[in-house]
């Protein structure tokens, strides 16, 4: 799959995450096109760190100032929401909670990657700020409109889609 992508030209940096260890198979997925080898069992602070050189070794970073699912649009810079054309006025908290979520729409975001991508908290406190956030940014941004784009995943957590 690596060298598929890169016989595309693809240059997306990839951590490879594996529980061969041995040298051939390190040398085989480096040679194969990964940019770096991780085995298991790993700490997840070390996989951390190691993605966060792999994007700065790259240069890779998403650089995306405006955002749009269905008729909800986000200007990253300016940090202006609109749903249907009406301005909707958030809190700065509540902008990076919609932000986190908007940029992986369609897929479940967990509760330990909001604490960790919108509070930077790294453990799980005993604690529901996510579920107040989540219920004032639904109330602002769903309540007068249709359809609902912020769904709670049972279990798992949150998602924005256009679809119910």
């Amino acid at each position: 799959m690596v060298a598929t992508l890169r016989t595309l030209g693809k240059p997306t940096p990839v951590l490879i995450l594996s529980a061969l260890a041995s040298v051939d198979e390190r040398v085989r997925g480096l040679r194969g096109g990964g940019d770096d080898y991780l085995t298991k069992p790993f700490v997840f602070a070390e996989l951390l760190a190691r993605v966060e050189a792999l994007l700065r070794r790259t240069g890779w970073r998403e650089d995306v100032s405006e955002l749009r699912v269905a008729d909800l649009h986000l200007d990253v810079r300016t940090r202006r929401v609109w749903r249907a054309g009406q301005p909707i006025a958030l809190q700065p908290r509540e902008f990076r909670l919609l932000e986190y979520l908007v940029r992986h729409h369609g897929q479940v975001v967990t509760r330990t990657m909001l604490l960790e991508a919108v509070w930077d908290v790294h453990f799980q406190p005993p604690t529901n700020v996510i579920d107040v956030q989540i219920s004032r940014l639904r109330t602002k941004i769903d309540k007068d409109f249709s359809p609902p784009l912020l769904h709670t995943v049972r279990g798992a957590g949150y998602m924005v889609d256009a679809h119910d």
